[in-house]
């Protein structure tokens, strides 16, 4: 057991989260307390009715107030009335004495549980570059790799159990991959700046396929959902390491 404050400030140092931008409605760390004490943790991409209600299924078989790890927390959509689904989501946590803690672009900028330091390191690129300005914050990495396109499609596969996407207006041999998790897809041209023939995200709009053919740059689109599971999962495992706390990771991917 540990206590929720001792876990929030840990938390909050760790992923810097008053120092790194972010959207207003992101409302990185502490979302929702509880009363106060911790048995377990469980990661999950999103702060969805699912998710709560899947995390709160889970209380039959393990007991014990819980600490929800999320990338994408309840407040996206701003200022509103406490009401419908929102009133569901808050209302199932409180009563459940489960804790909700948010982080969102710190996270994926993390250096060692960061969505997109892991991608770099399980792809197995060389001499990193951040790259990628987000209010005067490197979004993601870029470095080198050598492999063929297809191949690098397989391997993004096989780690994130994805089926990638390819708009194929690079080079059939990669030598240079940049990563921005999420929906980067307007980061193909801070890709090019920093010398890649093909980039890494998770989705992006309609216009992109004309982008990235004309621009002459290779373009995987894996799922914004499948390229940011990794980062929380990376996370709970941290603090479990640090606190002597359980977790498990709650999946319920989108298909986007």
């Amino acid at each position: 057991m540990a206590t929720l404050p001792d876990l929030t400030s840990y938390l909050d140092a760790y992923l810097r989260i008053a120092e790194v931008p972010d959207a207003s409605t992101a409302l990185n760390g502490l979302q929702v307390e509880n009363r106060g004490e911790i048995a377990r943790l469980v990661a999950a991409v999103d702060a969805s009715q699912a998710t709560i209600d899947g995390v709160i299924d889970s209380l039959a078989a393990a007991p014990g107030p819980v600490l929800l790890l999320v990338h994408h927390g309840l407040f996206w959509d701003g200022l509103q009335p406490m009401t419908g689904r929102r009133y569901r989501r808050l209302g199932r946590l409180m009563t459940h004495d489960v804790a909700l803690y948010s982080a969102h672009i710190p996270l994926d900028v993390h250096p060692e549980v960061g969505n997109n330091a892991i991608l770099a390191r399980e792809l197995g690129l060389a001499d990193l570059e951040p790259f990628g300005d987000y209010k005067g914050v490197p979004l993601g990495f870029a470095g080198k790799l050598a492999i063929s396109r297809d191949e690098l499609v397989r391997r993004v596969n096989a780690l994130l159990g994805t089926a990638t996407q390819l708009l194929p207006g690079g080079p059939e041999e990669v030598r240079r991959l940049g990563i921005i998790s999420g929906a980067a897809g307007d980061k193909i041209a801070a890709a090019l700046e920093v010398g890649c023939d093909s980039f890494l995200t998770g989705e992006g709009s309609h216009h992109t396929f004309f982008d990235a053919m004309e621009l002459g740059i290779n373009v995987l689109y894996a799922g914004h959902y499948a390229t940011e599971q990794v980062g929380v999962k990376a996370l709970a495992a941290h603090l479990s390491s640090q606190f002597g706390l359980p977790w498990a990771f709650h999946d319920h991917p989108t298909g986007l």
